[in-house]
Parts: structure tokens; sequence; C-alpha cells
């Protein structure tokens, strides 16, 4: 047993080598969208699923009022010139697929997927000092506030330009007229399963529903966070091992359409219907720091770690981007 737990320990600090996609998106038709970081899935309103962008490498997806569907492929060079590339394409509603911009070196600049409903832009460039920009669609570029942070990650827009951000486990609100709030500290849990994503890779997609509650998919812990506009913090839903969620989106009947991973990089999209939220809300909640089982479970996850960790290096997953 201690052997296993050595194990874990050190498989642990490797974790950040990869993080899951968060992009999920649904288009007017009732389309849903998501990336498994390979490919762009489709799955129909009538629940058909197919690839819509074949070999991309997408974190993030956006999508317009007219059904276009943004996304990115990024890819690494390989250790001898130790660089990265990069191109933007779009899906358009008849299936035509374009070449935005790139390819280009390095990562993305002036450029993002996080949108709200008029197409204006929201990214934050990382220093000693963060500034949050926003670029309009005439192309200006504008600074809306700025301040000093711990890490900013993951960032989502509302349709009326709402931005909200997690800097490494709080999460944070900028009004529009920039004014910069704390919504929640330290809303980040670990489960025994994922606890190798604990800090910068523990706190991944947001999402809001139609009252303004805000979701967080807090992938360490297994669960969904949901935080009031007063700040209160609750458990939302779970996710069962070997599964996490990683992102999600409310349909126009309330219902969660919610992106997961798997221990061995498995991705996949569960629909909770709004009915079943007190049902879910019912499920034990995952304890802190729990060490896992022992005997044969403890192996089996020693194993999964070890097959996911190879897996791991051989793809080199993208994780340097954000």
């Amino acid at each position: 047993m201690k052997k296993i737990l050595f194990l874990i320990l050190i498989l642990s600090n490797y974790s950040s080598f990869a993080h899951p996609g968060i992009g999920i998106v649904m288009d007017s038709r009732g389309n849903i969208f998501y990336t498994d970081l390979e490919n762009v899935w489709k799955i129909t309103a009538a629940g058909k699923k197919s690839i819509a962008v074949h070999n991309v490498h997408t974190h993030e997806l956006s999508i317009n009022a007219n059904d276009d569907l943004y996304g990115e492929n990024l890819w690494y060079n390989g250790e001898k010139s130790n660089t990265w590339g990069h191109y933007v394409w779009c899906l358009h509603r008849n299936n035509k697929l374009d070449t935005i911009s790139g390819p280009s070196e390095g990562f993305l600049k002036n450029y993002s997927f996080v949108r709200d409903k008029n197409e204006n832009m929201y990214w934050a460039e990382r220093d000693t000092l963060t500034r949050f920009k926003k670029k309009s669609t005439n192309g200006s570029i504008t600074i809306i506030t700025e301040g000093k942070f711990t890490d900013i990650r993951w960032m989502y827009a509302t349709n009326k330009g709402v931005i909200y951000f997690i800097d490494l486990v709080d999460l944070y609100k900028i009004d529009t007229s920039g004014n910069l709030i704390i919504m929640a500290k330290n809303i980040s849990e670990n489960s025994a399963a994922f606890k190798i994503y604990s800090g910068k890779h523990s706190l991944l997609g947001i999402w809001t529903d139609s009252v303004e509650n805000i979701y967080v998919a807090n992938l360490s812990g297994q669960v969904v966070k949901r935080i009031s506009q007063a700040g209160k913090v609750e458990n939302f839903v779970y996710s069962t091992t070997p599964w996490s969620p990683t992102g999600g989106l409310f349909d126009k009947e309330g219902n969660l359409w919610l992106l997961e991973t798997s221990l061995t990089n498995g991705t996949r999209i569960r629909k909770i219907v709004s009915s079943e939220f007190m049902r879910e809300n019912t499920t034990p909640s995952i304890s802190n720091n729990i060490l896992p089982p022992a005997g044969v479970a403890g192996i089996i996850l020693a194993i999964t770690l070890i097959i996911r960790f190879l897996f791991i290096r051989k793809r080199k997953t993208l994780s340097g981007s954000v």
C-alpha cells in the first residue's frame, strides 16, 4: 500500500503536463458542440453524434448568433525546436470550414474565445500586473481593469459582457463598469481519484444560468460548484469515478449539459434534466484529502494513473497555453 501511495505521489508531479478541454456550446437549433482535444463533436437536437471538426486541438469553443462555431488548433513542434504553432478556424452554419487566422508561431495574441453576444472578445494579459482587455468588433482594444493576482486561469463572458474568471482557486467578477469583485474564495475541493489536479487545474469551465448564478467545474473535486450573486457557495452536481466535470451549459429548458473527462483522458457529455437536480444534490459530499482505498481498489487506481501518465507523455498534451 505504501508503494502505491508513493507511486501516486510521484505521478501527481506530472499532472501539470495536461489538462482537459472546457469547450462546450449550443447553437440556436439545439445542437451541442464540444471538444475532446482531438476533434470537435456535434450532438444534434435529435441525439445523433458525429465529428464536426476533425483533428483540432482546442481547449475552448465559441459560437455566435449566426451559429458560426470558432476554435483553434494548437500544436507542439517537438523538443528539438521547443516551439508552438496555432491557427484559428470557423465552422459556419452551412458546415463550411474556414481558417480565420494563421498558421502562426506561438500562442494566440489579441484574440479570444471568451465573447459576449455582440462578439466582443475578452482576455487577460498575465504579468506582474495583469491587464484584462476587450477587443470590440471594430478592432479597438481597451483595458477594462487590471490588478495583481496569483494565477489567472479560465474566463467566461455573459451575453451582457460581465466577466467571471478563476484566480487559482478563487472566483472573481468584472462588471460592465470595470469594477473588480471577489465572488468567492478557495472554492476548490479534492477527491481521492482526481486530487492529482489540485492547484492550477483544479477549477476549469465557468458558466451561468438564467438568474445569473455562476457554476464552476471543480475537476479535482468531481463536483460542480454553484455560486450565487451574494457569494453563497454550494455543491450542485457530482461526477462519479472515473469521471469529473470540466465544463457545462444550460439549455432553454434549464437542463444541464455537463462535459466530463475520465482518468484515462476519455470525454463524454452527460445531460441532467432540471427535475433531477434535487436528486443529484443528495449525493454524499466528497471529502477532502481522502487516501485511495486499500487493496485491489488502490491497485486499480495506481494502474489507471500509470496508464494516464504514459498516455500524456506520448501525446505531450498541450497545457502550456493556459
